[in-house]
């Protein structure tokens, strides 16, 4: 919400040509009540696709095409999770084919994902609470594979805080606050496949947890010095 510092608790915003109002409920939290309840009809006419701040132009129609997962079910969530974009229904349909199997989870991002950490003690760092599910089919197609001795994959770092989650507390939904940076010991995911990241962010943090400071230092050097395209319409890596 901008501009934050200018708006007062309970203060009134309205819509043009809408006749939708807001009132800001909570400023910290940035909660606001609408004056209707079919409001995401409203703001699905007059709103634009959040693209990350470091994409520095206005959105596009295409972005409501490209800037989400062709496997994305329920509204929520602030951000694609950016690992996902390389998923084309072709390719699933590839990897079903070649012996994969294909499960799905939930996670609902909120803008605080992205903010950089500015804590010189990352481990003070507050990770703002997100909700999550995992589908009870998903949870026995990951039984089976690991019975059977097979890898899990997550594809992006949103399905692997959902899995860690469900890991460390046994919990197949709800909210999930977990911080995972450098020291953390990963109980579910096996191999991850994840976008680049901005420095200082908490998801940068969770991938140097995954793969190691050092190979990962090494990896980024390699797509900057090749060129690879980064952050959220950028290239992917697979990390063992």
């Amino acid at each position: 919400m901008r501009p934050l510092k200018r708006l007062k608790d309970k203060e009134r915003i309205v819509f043009p040509e809408n006749h939708l109002v807001a009132c800001l409920e909570d400023r910290e939290k940035c909660i606001v009540s609408f004056n209707t309840k079919n409001v995401t009809a409203h703001l699905s006419k007059i709103g634009h696709i959040p693209l990350p701040p470091y994409i520095k132009r206005r959105d596009e129609p295409v972005d409501r095409k490209f800037y989400q997962t062709v496997y994305a079910q329920k509204p929520g969530s602030v951000a694609a999770p950016t690992a996902g974009l390389h998923f084309t229904k072709r390719l699933l349909k590839k990897l079903r084919k070649d012996g994969h199997v294909v499960g799905s989870v939930t996670l609902h991002v909120n803008y605080a994902t992205f903010k950089p950490v500015g804590e010189e003690d990352i481990s003070k760092h507050k990770m703002y609470e997100e909700d999550y599910q995992i589908p009870a089919t998903t949870i026995a197609k990951i039984k089976k594979a690991q019975s059977e001795g097979r890898k899990i994959v997550a594809v992006g770092t949103t399905s692997c805080r959902v899995l860690e989650t469900w890991a460390n507390t046994g919990e197949a939904g709800g909210t999930t606050h977990l911080f995972i940076y450098p020291g953390y010991t990963f109980k579910m995911t096996d191999i991850l496949v994840t976008n680049f990241h901005q420095p200082f962010t908490t998801l940068l943090m969770l991938v140097y947890a995954f793969g190691g400071m050092e190979l990962m230092k090494r990896a980024y050097q390699e797509a900057i010095d090749r060129k690879y395209r980064l952050f959220s319409y950028g290239d992917a890596m697979v990390v063992k």
